[in-house]
């Protein structure tokens, strides 16, 4: 009666290694797709990040080349505008001159 028990108490120990390595390898199986997952989640977020990242530049460039083309813009029609003040001031002086000349 006593090896009886003793078969069920060492029957019992193996069923609980069998549970406890089955158990293992369960959570190993989980932490193994939790890690497969999160490395899918990082790789995509940092896809999205350059994605958003050169949208981003892209962006700032356009913003740039359109501020230099009206700066360039702007600048030309200040100097057309001094162009004209000093054309309209040469022939007044021209004019000053002639008149003074034969006055």
């Amino acid at each position: 009666m006593a090896s009886e028990t003793v078969k069920k108490i060492l029957a019992a120990e193996a069923e609980s290694e069998k549970q406890n390595a089955l158990a293992r390898q369960k959570a190993e199986e989980i932490i193994n797709e939790a890690q497969r997952k999160a490395a899918i989640t990082v790789q995509k977020r940092l896809s999205d990040a350059n994605t958003e990242t050169a949208r981003l530049r892209e962006e700032g460039r356009k913003k740039a080349a359109d501020h230099a083309a009206r700066a360039q813009e702007e600048c030309q029609r200040s100097l057309d505008e001094i162009r004209r003040t000093a054309r309209d001031n040469s022939e007044k002086a021209v004019q000053a001159v002639i008149d003074g000349f034969f006055a």
